[in-house]
């Protein structure tokens, strides 16, 4: 599926509490503050969850042998396919004492660079680039060189995390020898834990977004949920109400072949990534409705009343969002019950959903808001404007 719009004219990303009142998700490993802190200016509640780790290769074997075989011949092409991965195997080269003669063939070849990261590592090492598509796409690079006679060129192609099978297996059907250049591997993080505590949030609407920075961070996030059996039930989140946030199509990929819409922005930038959140969420995560003569906005966690942030609990929150599905109706205690988080004991639960009301009411402030409609349930006093 294509990718979630976004909208034009006047947004709210401008506003620095733009995402005050959702929940995000953060599978990043490399330059996670970063993101957590840009999200977290706009008003964000940042779940932090590294999904995967990368591996540097500079003891691997397989990096020097695939050195060694780069310098044999004059190389025709190298493909770049990320900055720090260009970055390390310059720096691996240097430490096997082989910088000279490497750099010296990498200036004789063409250098592909898939995107602007890559572009910058190449030139940062006195080098020549000498092309970059626009969409930065491994598939745009490789129909850039199956559409030239690639017989008896000698291409090495930088990978970056994960084998290019595909990409590889192409140009050398198309007549070229290819060097793999395996600079470093993605590995499941550490820690599994927070990845797992991610998508049971998910999976239960606890968090309003998950960001995604690469691709293997979403095949770990999936492969995770299915050793849990969750596939299907995180599969279906995205395509519900939790919005999967990739910062470009190579990261999507994984989510898009699977038929699950995600949002992108423009570039493929960490900054632009926070902005298209700041403005997606606010448009299509709220409900705006007036009750009592108060004017509400229903975001992820919590409410604005007349333009005031009140951080609600999530029993609360969930009864406020299911009356708020039936405005101006009556909901009964017994379908209240049904949405209060955790396991409520039958003989309980008429209690449970008073306390969740009364806890919601402090929360709101004001009076009037929340109605009680005696030995029937509870109402929203309100007028419906929008909603999702």
């Amino acid at each position: 599926m294509s990718a979630l719009p976004l909208e034009g004219g006047s947004s709210p990303e401008t506003a620095p509490d733009a995402l005050a009142g959702f929940t995000v998700g953060v599978t990043a490993t490399r330059r996670r503050e970063e993101f957590g802190a840009l999200l977290e200016r706009r008003g964000a509640r940042v779940v932090s969850a590294p999904a995967i780790r990368l591996v540097p290769l500079a003891e691997d074997a397989d990096l020097l042998a695939a050195t060694r075989q780069s310098l044999e011949e004059p190389l025709d092409d190298v493909v770049v396919t990320t900055g720090v991965g260009f970055r390390g195997w310059m720096a691996a080269a240097e430490g096997w004492g082989l910088s000279a003669d490497l750099g010296e063939h990498l200036a004789g070849a063409r250098l592909l660079t898939r995107g602007p990261k890559a572009r910058g590592a190449v030139r940062a090492a006195g080098l020549n680039d000498h092309w970059t598509p626009s969409t930065e796409s491994c598939n745009e690079v490789k129909e850039y060189l199956l559409a030239q006679d690639l017989h008896g060129r000698r291409i090495a192609v930088q990978q970056h995390g994960e084998p290019l099978s595909d990409f590889v297996a192409a140009l050398r059907e198309a007549g070229a020898e290819v060097i793999e250049i395996p600079v470093y591997r993605w590995l499941p993080y550490r820690d599994i834990s927070p990845l797992r505590r991610l998508i049971s949030q998910t999976i239960s609407g606890s968090v309003d977004a998950v960001a995604f920075t690469s691709a293997p961070a979403v095949h770990a996030m999936l492969g995770a949920a299915r050793s849990e059996g969750l596939e299907e039930a995180l599969l279906a989140a995205f395509s519900g109400s939790v919005v999967a946030a990739c910062v470009g199509p190579v990261t999507a990929e994984p989510l898009a072949s699977r038929g699950v819409p995600t949002l992108q922005p423009d570039r493929s930038r960490l900054g632009a990534l926070a902005r298209a959140l700041a403005r997606h969420l606010p448009e299509h995560g709220v409900t705006r409705l007036t009750a009592g003569d108060h004017r509400l906005e229903i975001r992820g966690h919590a409410v604005v009343v007349d333009g005031e942030l009140r951080p609600l609990p999530p029993a609360p929150m969930a009864v406020l969002k299911r009356l708020a599905d039936k405005p101006g109706h009556v909901v009964s205690r017994a379908e209240l019950r049904t949405v209060l988080p955790g396991s409520v004991a039958r003989d309980s639960a008429e209690h449970a959903v008073e306390m969740a009301i009364t806890r919601l009411r402090r929360a709101l402030g004001p009076s009037g808001i929340v109605e009680t409609v005696v030995k029937r349930g509870y109402r929203l006093a309100c007028l419906y404007e929008a909603g999702l």
